[in-house]
């Protein structure tokens, strides 16, 4: 039986979620619009205890990417063991996806002041030089990559070569530090800078923008189709398409489809995305999702009882701005990843496989490494094992902030374990008292970026000025808050091809 005020968390959830629509503060700064009784799940201020923990939090998963990269690329490494416990010997794998989260980890501390402009662009250099020399196919990177000699690391038998997803999570984060350093060095500004330090800073800037412009106009989106109205996942130059991964919606891939229709010099069709992602309209659930009163618009790739695990919130969200984001399948993506989370949160509340530990300040299910290694963690009787993982309430915050706050302090004060050098550690387990020291790049990203799309809106007011992004999401037909009126406009008088 729920507690009054756990009662009271899902009643304002259900009310934000059908009635109001309302979507969470991207400052600190942001006054509740509920009554003092009740903590609004969805927009919540912090106190200054709060602040100092989740400026503390924030700035130690940063460091994962900072002090804790692969030495020799400047990426980030798939995994880091503080224990130093690498059964496959594997401390020098970088992860392709992770990097994309990486480099917006790196803009988090320019823009925190944790690191200088300077160091920020010394790094970067180190990775787009490195990527530029790294295995490609058809422009896209692989999985893994040894970060010693930027060959390919199958992440499987048949998968050797290009992985288009996790490209996109990598662009996704490169195309917000190109956005960022475009503000900072167009032709006119630079005219202006003395030939010192800050001239020399600003060149390198440009040299990073370059690189990266050259990297996104190599991405042969359409070439992943194979001629098809779909795209796919990987291709092998030794098992070319075995791997037969089409990937349809929805998930976590959103984000690829996006890039894709966004692409200058290999775009995909809108008839990709509306056939392939969307399959046609099945995309949209005939049968809601429906939780304690919480309802899902969208149709879950494996059909999920409760929804997905919620890096399907995250990974695709990190600069594509959610928040009034809206197509001819989704009223609204915010709400519907608001939605994800609450059914997440009020999941581990209620409890109904009765683990130890879970809590409204003890939640969060989603991908991480498990009891049993790794698994998907969701919040249903099959997939939910008594395991949860900081990262879902940390990444979560733009949509859960108290719930999240709640999390973040509880796990600061009561479990102080947990909280490693590099934020906390990937996942533990009351239920059968387990925890190592184990962090995984795919799960510090999300969480660092995300809080600060709570704080400032940082990426998602970045990726969302790029003239190819709004291009890519006018074409697809979707309608933003993002865009402004005038794009819009100017769009609708471009001739269709």
């Amino acid at each position: 039986m729920w507690n009054f005020l756990n009662r009271k968390f899902a009643v304002v959830a259900a009310v934000l979620f059908i009635f109001f629509g309302l979507f969470p503060s991207h400052s600190f700064g942001q006054k509740s619009t509920k009554k003092k009784e009740f903590e609004d799940i969805t927009s919540y201020k912090l106190n200054a205890e709060e602040r100092r923990i989740f400026d503390t939090v924030q700035y130690r998963t940063f460091q994962f990417f900072w002090n804790g990269a692969e030495p020799n690329s400047g990426m980030a490494c798939e995994r880091v063991h503080m224990d130093n416990d690498y059964p496959e010997h594997d401390q020098h794998i970088v992860t392709t996806g992770g990097s994309g989260f990486g480099v917006m980890a790196i803009m988090v501390g320019i823009y925190r002041g944790w690191i200088t402009e300077t160091e920020g662009a010394d790094r970067l250099i180190k990775i787009v030089d490195f990527l530029e020399k790294a295995d490609r196919f058809h422009g896209a990177w692989p999985h893994w990559i040894d970060g010693e000699t930027g060959k390919v690391k199958p992440f499987g038998q048949k998968d050797n070569g290009g992985d288009l997803v996790e490209s996109s999570f990598l662009m996704q984060g490169l195309l917000c530090v190109k956005e960022f350093i475009d503000q900072k060095t167009k032709p006119e500004k630079l005219k202006l800078i003395p030939n010192g330090q800050a001239f020399q800073l600003r060149q390198k800037q440009k040299y990073i923008s370059d690189k990266i412009n050259q990297f996104w106009r190599d991405m042969e989106f359409d070439w992943y189709t194979r001629g098809e109205d779909v795209l796919y996942w990987h291709w092998s130059p030794s098992y070319g398409w075995q791997m037969n991964f089409k990937v349809r919606g929805y998930n976590e891939c959103l984000i690829m489809y996006v890039l894709a229709a966004s692409s200058p010099t290999h775009p995909i069709s809108a008839k990709v995305y509306h056939k392939g992602w969307a399959e046609s309209g099945k995309i949209k659930a005939k049968k809601p999702i429906r939780y304690n009163k919480v309802q899902l618009e969208l149709r879950y790739q494996g059909n999920p009882p409760n929804g997905g695990p919620l890096f399907w919130s995250h990974y695709s969200y990190l600069g594509l701005n959610p928040m009034g984001l809206t197509d001819k399948y989704c009223s609204n993506y915010g709400r519907e990843n608001i939605g994800l989370s609450i059914i997440n949160y009020l999941w581990c509340i209620n409890n109904p496989l009765k683990f130890k530990g879970y809590s409204d300040s003890s939640w969060g299910l989603t991908a991480s490494y498990s009891v049993k290694f790794y698994a998907a963690h969701a919040p249903d009787s099959l997939n939910d094992v008594g395991v949860i993982s900081p990262t879902a309430a940390m990444s979560s915050y733009p949509y859960t902030p108290f719930p999240s706050t709640k999390a973040m302090v509880n796990w600061v004060k009561n479990k102080p374990e947990l909280l490693g050098q590099y934020g906390f550690y990937d996942a533990f387990s009351e239920q059968d008292n387990w925890m190592k020291p184990h962090y995984l790049a795919i799960d510090q990203g999300p969480a660092v970026v995300m809080m600060e799309n709570y704080r400032s809106g940082l990426f998602w007011s970045l990726f969302m000025s790029n003239n190819d992004v709004q291009n890519g999401l006018l074409k697809l037909g979707f309608k933003s808050p993002s865009i402004p009126a005038a794009k819009i406009k100017a769009y609708k008088k471009l001739p269709k091809k």
